[in-house]
């Protein structure tokens, strides 16, 4: 499966707030790095983050562009609240092993109606 195909499958398991089907994508070992969040490391990990941010938001990722470059994908994504970001997918066997995203987390929160940090 190439590393396109992996993100294809990762949006639509996104978009089914199905973290169980997100993590089954991911290497044992891997890292998922939100920028605005401390890296997840592990699995299981990667799952309870995904089962817990969808308890608590109306998440949708709608792909702007894809693109791929050998163990690599990009994405540039929206969501229907007009928040926009972009991911970065190192895909080694059909399995991540290292994301990174990119997005506004007080742009987030703000959408979803969620609690702001207190700084």
């Amino acid at each position: 499966m190439s590393p396109k195909d992996v993100v294809h499958r990762w949006v639509e398991a996104f978009n089914r707030a199905d973290a169980d089907a997100l993590a089954a994508l991911y290497a044992d070992d891997a890292v998922n790095h939100q920028v605005a969040e401390s890296p997840v490391s592990g699995r299981a990990a990667i799952r309870r983050m995904f089962a817990d941010e969808f308890a608590s938001a109306d998440m949708v990722c709608l792909v702007e562009n894809l693109f791929e470059d050998g163990e690599w994908a990009m994405l540039e994504w929206r969501d229907p609240l007009g928040l926009r970001g972009c991911g970065f997918f190192h895909i080694v066997d059909g399995r991540i092993v290292f994301q990174r995203g990119y997005w506004d987390k007080l742009s987030f929160l703000r959408a979803q109606g969620l609690p702001l940090p207190n700084n």
